[in-house]
């Protein structure tokens, strides 16, 4: 007998966010139950709580997908891994200019079955 685990899984990546301070969000929700999680996304006021939303979103809706209900679902797995940056220059005076770094993360959320 094989035991067959499914992946239950969402990815946004090259998001316009900081790593750490997207990190201080996942940190939050992980290990907690789905529905749970999306509340506590929605009333926080933080910029990358939108997206991370999103995100989980469209990880319980993969999980609807493999017939799974979004009740009996817990996150497991919650992490942000740096993107490329974006450089940029900014003119300062008597002809100088300073790099801008942007940063951008790749986000990922792994939900399992309670």
């Amino acid at each position: 007998m094989t035991n067959k685990t499914t992946k239950i899984q969402a990815t946004g990546k090259y998001v316009r966010l900081s790593t750490a301070k997207t990190r201080r969000v996942l940190n939050q929700i992980k290990g907690k139950k789905y529905q749970e999680a999306i509340l506590i996304l929605e009333f926080m006021t933080y910029k990358p709580c939108k997206i991370i939303k999103k995100i989980l979103e469209s990880a319980g809706n993969n999980a609807l997908n493999l017939k799974y209900e979004k009740q009996n679902l817990i996150i497991k797995q919650a992490f942000a891994n740096d993107g490329p940056k974006l450089k940029r220059f900014q003119p300062r005076a008597q002809g100088r200019a300073f790099r801008i770094q942007k940063p951008t993360c790749h986000i990922t959320i792994n939900l399992s079955i309670n």
